[in-house]
């Protein structure tokens, strides 16, 4: 008897394997009935049916319903195994076939039952149709929730038939564990992995078949409870999942977790806790809080140490190079003292000569020991001196010209200086022999290397123009020596001439200036004066192409050619009248930035250390020069030292031209002397300095070459010689009083608080521009004739010019339209001059930039390591955000942690958009500036772009180091840093534009409402079509749905269904976690190129 059992599970393993359809039809046939039971043919049989099984699921896969359903399923076969791939336990397949009797197959759904069964989910009805066995003619006991049916013995049954739902009407009785029967079928469908599928008991007391939800039929007294009724996402059919703290290997077995693992809901196995993690007996997930502790501890460390060490590193490289400064001064001021020791032993010698001589006596002097000892004392340092520092000072061919000494001849240049005859004359200059200067050059670059040898090459070179200047005291004849001293730079001379210049507001016709002709020299000191509302600041911007808003008429001549002031920007420093610095950075190391990003970029390095050097002992800032400027907030610097700086930065690129807004007001009388001995140093090098003075004392006042004196309305009164204004109005019969200051007398009578009397009745200050204008033969304008008319001795030969201000009335709408108009013009004008290139003139090549951007990485580096407090609040709010939101905020399964998810980006967004608005909204004017003066907007940019990736990268780590380790989400912790890292990437780039583009109130207001309203508008499409293509829009969406599809992928099995929900109710797809990633990403990048030509744009009104 053993062997034919033996032999007929050979047979049947044969015809299974080779004609696995014979299964299709009936399991058993008729020979083997009686052996359903036996152990050694069961196995044999149960394989075949879970073949044929495996194929009826897979070909559901492939169908109608697998292809509609792409949008959730990124692997169909992977998708199949974890859901149907039941090989590693066919326990609960070999049970039914034996509680069957072996007619399991004509039990099981055919293709096109899982068909009609999957189908209705995308259908929208919550009930199943009606369909060939259970309909309203036809309701029997198999279409009741967890009862199933079995076809005809005779019908033979396809499996993979995906069209015809077969008649499957008899034998009727509840569903097979680990299978579900739904409701309108009669047939049994296995449950998905990670499923618990028992017999449901009857609960007497309510009626319901537990652990499910449905009811017994009423009026069927003997129909039992079956198995299990629906499969769907989890708030429908919670009760099918496998409990959380529980694992179900197969789906008819449900085991606890063991202690030092964690078992998630559908989970079918067990896995192992991390080290360092704590997991109790049922735990569903582990409790990585420790984790999240040490990556904290971790983050703070590296910052820690990378702030600390940066800061170390700084300042042991400032004291060194302090030390190596303070040294080669020591040293330079040694050999100065050595050098006057040895002049002073010199001439006693020569006197001690000289007298010997005298006396004719043959008999010999006695040596002066003290006298001769001090002479070769003094020529052993010379000696030292010339060999150490036998470097004469040069610079590149762009910025050397030889003053002539008659440029400092002051009768030539005061005779007919400011008519505006001969205004086309251009500057010359000596030929220099090219060879000699390159091979200094080559010499000075062979033999100073070190930051000793460039210390006491500066210091040196500065120590003998100190030693010069203290000589000769800066007299007229000290000056005419220091010109045509060849050891002095000398730059290219530019001289700025004017004629009947006009500047007209735009809109309003009123005039800022009018009629203004003369000419500025090169190696003077021009003030500007006048009285309050004179157009003094008007009048520098408009010689220096920064008058933006207004009409220009005349005309503005370089060199006496019409070339555009702005061809000669790389050489002309403009100081504006508030001190805008740096004030997170010391008084150094913004003059160094300054001369690095503006000097010729193949100055070498020593003459750019000597031009620094003499800028700060010029300006008296040596005791301040490793102190932070300060700001508002932090106090650094005084006032008067702040003032120097604002002047320092312009004076350190070496410029041709020099203008300066009110350089002196605030600063007491000796800082004031010693501003203007720096700017008579620049003068001796052939600088043409003009600058806005405010009631100047009599001591500086004579200190000035020139003057221009306007009076209201932009007029000038006087511009000549500072020494002839005062005959000038004694001509008039305006003469100072006694103990009076001249400059202030003179405002005083524009202001008209002084009304003067002279010999031909009262001057009044009205009359002071037609005078200055019949003095010098300038065309009088129309409405200016009636001051003419009052002195009718040359009322006749005055010429006729202009025309007068036309007021017109104009309507509420055409005051509108004419101020929106103006404003167009505005920004018109600043396009122009921003993004229309000009001819460079100036002759200077200054770096590049690559280069200027490794300056700018520099700079930015250390402001940032000096806010290094606010960074870290930045990211104590971070990391407080995300703990309570992980906390609170536990990650939903049903939605796969949506919320947490929604509200994150919600949070994170604002925080790093309000931190990331103060990259360009702190230091706008500094840019502004920067920019006016040929420095790169694009390294500008890009350099606080690069530093801020640093706090792009760290931000998400920081959030993500307690959201993470609070919420449990399935997706990896790689997966969140990613999605997180670039929403960080794009809010940044959103947040510079709107910096630049809005004021720092409405931009912070902005940066706050801005991320709530995108997240609204990105959550609420489920009924608007419209929203839902505005949200294609938001950045918001597509993190969220990079957060969910990231976390959704993590869930397989019997999760399949209320994955493949959500994400039709939301709107996702699985494939699209690339292309979410890119989006955000070129939000990011397309924000930053709007925010960088917005930097171009806008300007200061």
């Amino acid at each position: 008897m053993t062997g034919w059992k033996l032999f007929a599970a050979a047979v049947a393993t044969v015809a299974l394997l080779h004609f696995p359809e014979l299964v299709q039809c009936q399991v058993v046939g008729d020979e083997f009935a009686g052996q359903i039971n036996d152990t050694a043919f069961l196995p044999f049989i149960t394989q075949a049916v879970y073949s044929s099984l495996s194929n009826a699921t897979s070909t559901i896969l492939n169908s109608d319903v697998g292809n509609r359903s792409s949008f959730c399923v990124k692997d169909r076969e992977v998708e199949w195994n974890r859901a149907f791939n039941y090989s590693s336990n066919l326990d609960f397949l070999t049970a039914c076939i034996q509680r069957t009797n072996g007619d399991v197959t004509q039990r099981i759904c055919t293709a096109a039952e899982l068909k009609f069964y999957f189908g209705g989910f995308f259908s929208g009805s919550s009930y199943m149709k009606p369909n060939r066995n259970c309909n309203l003619t036809s309701m029997i006991s198999g279409c009741e929730p967890g009862w199933a049916c079995a076809t005809s013995s005779s019908e033979e049954v396809d499996m993979e038939d995906s069209q015809n739902i077969p008649a499957r009407t008899l034998n009727c009785q509840p569903c097979c564990e680990g299978f579900f029967c739904p409701n309108g079928l009669t047939c049994m469908i296995p449950c998905p992995l990670g499923s618990h599928c028992p017999t449901a008991t009857l609960d007497k007391a309510s009626g319901i078949c537990t652990p499910y939800s449905y009811q017994l039929p009423p009026g069927q007294p003997n129909h039992t409870c079956g198995g299990a009724n629906i499969w769907a996402d989890i708030r429908s059919s919670s009760e099918m999942f496998c409990s959380s703290g529980l694992y179900c290997p197969s789906t008819t077995q449900e085991i606890p977790c063991s202690s030092g693992h964690y078992c998630s809901t559908g989970s079918t196995s067990e896995k192992p806790c991390f080290k360092l993690t704590s997991c109790d007996r049922n735990s569903s997930h582990q409790n990585i809080h420790a984790y999240g502790a040490m990556l904290i501890a971790a983050i703070f460390t590296i910052l820690l140490i990378i702030y600390n060490c940066s800061d170390q590193i700084l300042s042991t490289r400032e004291r060194r190079h302090a030390k190596t400064r303070e040294a080669a001064s020591r040293r330079a001021k040694e050999k100065v003292k050595a050098h006057e020791r040895w002049k002073m032993a010199r001439e006693a010698a020569k006197k001690h000569a000289a007298q010997i001589s005298r006396t004719f006596s043959r008999k010999k002097a006695a040596p002066q020991t003290e006298e001769l000892s001090i002479l070769h004392h003094g020529r052993d340092e010379i000696d030292d001196d010339q060999t150490t520092s036998n470097v004469s000072h040069s610079s590149s061919s762009e910025n050397r010209l030889e003053l002539n000494s008659q440029t400092f001849d002051r009768q030539a240049m005061d005779k007919d200086l400011y008519s505006y005859e001969g205004l086309s004359r251009s500057t010359e200059s000596k030929a220099t022999n090219g060879k000699k200067k390159m091979q200094k050059e080559k010499e000075k670059e062979k033999g100073i290397h070190t930051h000793s040898q460039i210390f006491n090459y500066a210091y040196g070179q500065i120590e003998k123009e100190k030693a010069m200047q203290e000589n000769q005291n800066l007299t007229f004849s000290g000056v005419i020596s220091m010109a045509v001293n060849t050891e002095v730079r000398k730059r290219p001379k530019i001289e700025i001439a004017f004629k009947d210049l006009t500047l007209t507001l735009k809109g309003k016709g009123k005039h800022l200036l009018r009629c203004v002709t003369g000419k500025i020299m090169p190696g003077r000191i021009t003030a500007v004066m006048g009285p309050s509302g004179a157009g003094k600041t008007t009048f520098l911007n408009a010689i220096a192409g920064k008058a933006h808003g207004c009409s220009i008429s005349g005309s503005i001549s370089v060199n006496g050619k019409p070339d555009s002031i702005h061809s000669y920007k790389k050489i002309i420093g403009f100081v504006p009248q508030d001190d805008i610095v740096h004030g997170n950075l010391t008084v150094e190391e913004n003059l160094w930035f300054s001369a690095k990003c503006r000097l010729p970029a193949k100055m070498l390095k020593q003459d750019r250390v000597l031009v620094v050097e003499r800028v700060i002992e010029s300006l008296g800032l040596q005791a301040v020069r490793s102190s932070l400027v300060g700001t508002v907030e932090k106090r650094g610097i005084s006032g008067g030292q702040r003032k120097r700086v604002n002047v320092g930065l312009e004076m350190v690129m070496e410029p041709s031209v020099l203008i300066l807004d009110e350089p002196t007001s605030g600063l007491d009388s000796s800082s004031s002397q010693l501003l203007l001995r720096a700017l008579r140093r620049e003068t001796i090098e052939g600088v043409n300095v003009s600058m806005v003075v405010h009631q100047p004392s009599y001591s500086l006042f004579q200190t000035f070459d020139d003057l221009i004196l306007l009076a209201k309305g932009g007029l000038t009164v006087y511009h000549g010689p500072v020494r002839k204004v005062e005959e000038y109005f004694s001509g008039m019969g305006i003469k100072v009083p006694d103990r009076v200051n001249p400059p202030d007398y003179f405002i005083d009578v524009l202001e008209g608080m002084v009304k003067p009397s002279t010999s031909s009745g009262v001057v009044t200050h009205e009359q002071l521009p037609v005078r200055w204008m019949l003095h010098k033969g300038y065309p009088v304008p129309p409405d200016m004739r009636r001051n003419s008319a009052m002195f009718p001795e040359v009322s006749s030969s005055v010429s006729v010019s202009g025309s007068g201000n036309n007021d017109e009335e104009h309507s509420f709408a055409g005051e509108i339209w004419q101020d929106v108009k103006t404003n167009v013009e505005v920004r018109r004008d600043v396009l122009r001059h921003n993004f229309l290139p000009t001819k460079d003139l100036s002759n200077r090549t200054t770096p590049g930039i690559f280069i200027q951007y490794r300056y700018f990485l520099g700079r930015v580096a250390k402001q940032r390591l000096r806010e290094s407090k606010l960074q870290l609040i930045d990211y104590l709010i971070l990391l407080l955000a995300g703990a309570c939101l992980g906390s609170i905020i536990k990650s939903k399964e049903e939605t796969f942690g949506a919320p947490g998810y929604t509200y994150s980006i919600i949070a994170v967004s604002l925080l790093c958009k309000v931190a990331a608005l103060r990259t360009f909204s702190l230091d706008k004017l500094q840019y502004w500036r920067e920019r006016a003066s040929g420095i790169s907007s694009l390294a500008h940019f890009l350099a606080k772009d690069t530093i801020d990736h640093f706090s792009t990268v760290i931000k998400p780590a920081v959030y993500l180091s307690m959201f993470y380790f609070f919420s449990y989400p399935r997706s990896s912790f790689a997966e969140n840093y990613t999605v997180l890292v670039c929403l960080v990437y794009c809010v940044t780039g959103i947040a510079y534009m709107l910096a630049i583009f809005l004021d720092p109130g409405p931009s912070q207001l902005f940066a706050v409402l801005l991320p709530v309203v995108l997240t609204l508008v990105s959550t609420q499409t489920e009924n608007s079509d419209f929203l839902k293509n505005v949200s294609k829009l938001c950045y918001p969406k597509w993190a969220l749905e990079a957060f969910v599809i990231a976390n959704a992928n993590r869930y397989s099995g019997v999760w399949l269904i209320t994955r493949c929900g959500a994400l039709l109710r939301f709107g996702y797809n699985v494939h699209d976690w690339g292309l979410c990633i890119f989006v955000l990403i070129m939000i990011g990048v397309l924000s930053r190129i709007s925010a960088f030509f917005g930097m171009l744009i806008v300007h200061k009104n």
